[in-house]
């Protein structure tokens, strides 16, 4: 069961929105089979969009930093959280207001390309913290954002994201920094700008006119989360952070409409599957036996994860999932579940 008339997934579709860790690249490295995908897309003439919650680049360097991968970027396409921040609080602020800024440089860039004086110090009276990864965030930045926020500073943060992938695997995201002042402070910020916030997808589809946008991303709590919010559809990849066991457990803001291990799903139809399927379809069946989901038949893996969807996100809890055939326990094998 793949795209919604059994043909390319992405013909139904005027424009493709990437998240990039995760899907394009993990830190500096393309995903295998991402460059191609993308200058497939731009050889189609189909719109393509890059909405990042990384507030560590600018998007003039994330449109470099893709164009040296060979995926040719413009500026223009790439929505990053950061950029979107400093225009948050240049509508909200008069210019050259002093904004402490907790983060990377290309954070501080666009604060300061806003219209807004960049600051460091609580001290100097900021009436805002705006706060984004940056490998270099450490315990006197974030102590000068709680001075600041406690003196009454508007508390902005670019993202939550928990972690941020990696080729060693999830790292501490921009979220982990957050829940440093939250903690603190015993609130939460006044702002999210970035996913799982609809705005980054919002500001995407605005910008094609009579035509769908699809949005792909890695993580059920950030890209497909922010999807649904901004009422599109989306496409999970496996190739970043959110796993199978994270998607047959996800609660119904986190759900995606269609599900691949890779961007190849945008044009095979065989490598992608819509979501969820009913309880016997593509040669598999799935049945409630003592507290868990028992799998049988034969077929694509990725119709198995469809019925097992449709099955789990019916069941009270997360239920075990065990495979009642040979091909069942090759499947889940494929899927990375435990037989």
């Amino acid at each position: 069961m793949s795209g919604d008339a059994g043909g390319r997934l992405v013909d139904g579709y005027a424009q493709v929105v990437f998240d990039l860790d995760g899907v394009i690249y993990l830190i500096d490295r393309p995903i295998p089979g991402a460059v191609e995908a993308v200058g497939r897309l731009h050889a189609e003439g189909r719109a393509v969009a890059y909405a990042t919650n990384n507030a560590s680049r600018r998007s003039s360097e994330v449109a470099d930093l893709l164009t040296g991968m060979g995926v040719p970027a413009r500026p223009e396409e790439v929505l990053s959280s950061a950029a979107a921040a400093a225009e948050m609080l240049r509508d909200r602020l008069p210019a050259g207001s002093p904004v402490l800024v907790v983060g990377a440089e290309a954070l501080r860039a666009e604060i300061a390309a806003a219209g807004l004086t960049p600051v460091d110090r609580a001290d100097e009276a900021p009436r805002a913290v705006v706060q984004g990864y940056g490998p270099q965030v450490g315990w006197a930045h974030l102590a000068e954002a709680t001075v600041a926020v406690r003196a009454g500073a508007t508390w902005i943060a670019t993202n939550t994201d928990r972690t941020l992938p990696s080729g060693r695997g999830p790292l501490p995201g921009n979220g982990a920094l957050v829940a440093v002042l939250r903690t603190a402070l015993g609130r939460e910020p006044d702002v999210v700008v970035g996913k799982p916030e609809p705005e980054l997808f919002a500001t995407a589809a605005r910008r094609v006119e009579g035509g769908r946008t699809l949005v792909v991303g890695d993580r059920l709590d950030t890209d497909i989360e922010g999807a649904r919010r901004a009422g599109l559809d989306s496409l999970l990849v496996l190739t970043g952070v959110s796993d199978v066991p994270e998607l047959l457990a996800a609660e119904p803001a986190r759900r995606p409409t269609y599900v691949s291990r890779d961007l190849a799903g945008l044009f095979d139809p065989a490598a992608v599957v819509r979501v969820p399927a009913a309880a016997d379809t593509g040669g598999w069946s799935v049945a409630a036996r003592a507290g868990g989901l028992e799998l049988s038949g034969a077929g694509r893996p990725l119709d198995a994860l469809a019925v097992l969807c449709g099955a789990a996100w019916s069941a009270p809890a997360a239920p075990v999932v065990r495979a009642a055939s040979p091909d069942a326990t090759d499947a889940l094998a494929a899927l990375g579940l435990p037989a």
